[in-house]
């Protein structure tokens, strides 16, 4: 009998498939041994998910311990689908091992690849393990290792961090951001997800900062030196690792009370007044997560978790607006639609835009759709007035009619760059772009690099 010992915070369902490795088997060998209550978990494309989950009943683990040579106890302290609530409904009533299988990441809390080097260590064998992690404890010291979301099976488990040592000093700085949460009376996961919502909002927008300089060369070091003709797969993989020392300052500052009264100050305090570009709170939170040019940036993106979601709510609590209890007054709380989107969910997009098949109002985000609709509406107005039989003298009418279609002609270029634009961001080669909007190739080059030409 061999002696088969769990990683801790495994998930069941990897454990079961290193137990049939040991054997020298595939993992469907050992599915026999229990009941099915359900599917197995899949991705879209028919391929079995690496975060899957496997809830056992009380049967079903005395099969899991006699397959494994440990003790029931060992078990449950290394498996936290085996502690609370991580077992199924209802016992077989035949006594037969019964099994419910989940998807971890969504129905219990988020799950990555772990390092393989410390399952050699723990176990003798370097294999794949996936294990329960918070996105605050991905980073293995021992070993200068990301451990990646197991969202997706992307052929990569961990990052190499051994040129970017600022990641593993920022997980050594959230703990102490971690005590300054529970001293506030505030859930560290709320304030870490927040902070990351905020920052992977900036993440997507960054590609447009001229200033940026941090993350691209991290997200190339990240990447083994270059992303090169792979910079898109590598921008969603690697995400969570290049944002991560930045979370955590901003996680850092927005618990700081004196962020809080920089806010208040911008709004005006009891007397309400537009909060100003050059604020005195995006200005430092600039600084603080050391790029002092953001503040004026972040400061216009009034629909992002950060100004309408914490500087709101702030806003609202200290002028007493809203339901105290209700979200309207939680500045940690983030709406579905600000989180962030996953590893798996990104490369799905990815490859939707590679074969052509993603549609227009996925690849386009809504305030791009907004703008252009805006854009077209006014179009449509303005030469709605132009009057080709119009009874009034001559002068007079060719003046409106003139000034009406040029400046319908002018909304309607502006239009067309703003569609080119968001064409090229979903991924529309530049090419097609150009032939099909009659844009002159430096036009669309610019466009690429610098985004449609702003309002005056």
């Amino acid at each position: 009998m061999l002696r088969i010992a769990p990683v801790t915070s495994e998930t069941t369902w990897s454990l079961i498939c290193r137990v049939a490795g040991r054997y020298g088997q595939d993992p469907n060998w050992l599915l026999g041994h229990w009941h099915w209550k359900n599917d197995r978990p899949r991705h879209p494309d028919g391929t079995p998910r690496a975060d899957a989950e496997a809830l056992l009943d009380q049967a079903g683990r005395s099969v899991l311990v006699g397959l494994c040579g440990i003790d029931e106890e060992a078990l449950g302290r290394a498996l936290p689908a085996w502690q609370g609530t991580g077992q199924p409904a209802k016992q077989q009533t035949s006594g037969v091992p019964g099994a419910l299988w989940r998807v971890a990441g969504t129905d219990m809390k988020p799950v990555a690849f772990g390092c393989r080097l410390c399952t050699a260590r723990r176990t003798g064998q370097a294999v794949c393990v996936v294990r329960y992690a918070e996105r605050w404890q991905r980073v293995c010291v021992r070993h200068h290792r990301w451990q990646l979301d197991a969202d997706v099976d992307h052929g990569l488990e961990n990052l190499d961090l051994r040129e970017s040592p600022e990641v593993a000093q920022a997980q050594r700085r959230w703990a102490r951001v971690e005590r300054r949460a529970r001293r506030a009376g505030v859930e560290p996961a709320e304030v870490f997800g927040l902070a990351r919502a905020v920052v992977c909002r900036w993440w997507e927008q960054a590609l447009g900062w001229g200033e940026e300089r941090v993350w691209p060369a991290r997200l190339h070091r990240l990447a083994g030196g270059d992303a090169g003709g792979r910079f898109w797969w590598w921008h969603a993989v690697a995400r969570d690792a290049v944002v991560f020392p930045e979370v955590v300052a901003v996680a850092d500052a927005l618990l700081d009370p004196v962020m809080e009264e920089l806010a208040w100050v911008d709004s005006g305090r009891e007397q309400i007044r537009p909060r100003p570009v050059d604020g005195a709170f995006c200005r430092e939170l600039g600084v603080r997560v050391g790029r002092p040019w953001l503040g004026p940036v972040v400061a216009v993106d009034y629909g992002g978790p950060l100004v309408a979601g914490w500087l709101g709510a702030v806003i609202r609590r200290r002028r007493g607006v809203g339901d105290l209890d209700g979200r309207g007054q939680n500045p940690w709380w983030v709406s579905r639609e600000r989180q962030p989107a996953s590893t798996g969910a990104q490369l799905r997009r990815l490859a939707e835009r590679e074969d052509g098949t993603i549609s227009w109002r996925k690849a386009v985000p809504d305030a791009d759709r907004a703008r252009l609709e805006s854009l077209l509406d006014e179009a449509v107005q303005v030469l709605g007035d132009v009057h080709v039989h119009d009874g009034r003298p001559v002068a007079e009418a060719s003046r409106n009619m003139l000034r009406f279609l040029a400046k319908g002609s002018e909304l309607l270029d502006r239009a067309l760059l703003e569609a080119a634009h968001a064409a090229l961001e979903a991924g529309v080669p530049p090419q097609f772009v150009g032939e099909w909007g009659k844009i002159p190739a430096d036009l669309i080059e610019e466009l690429a690099r610098r985004g449609p030409v702003a309002d005056d």
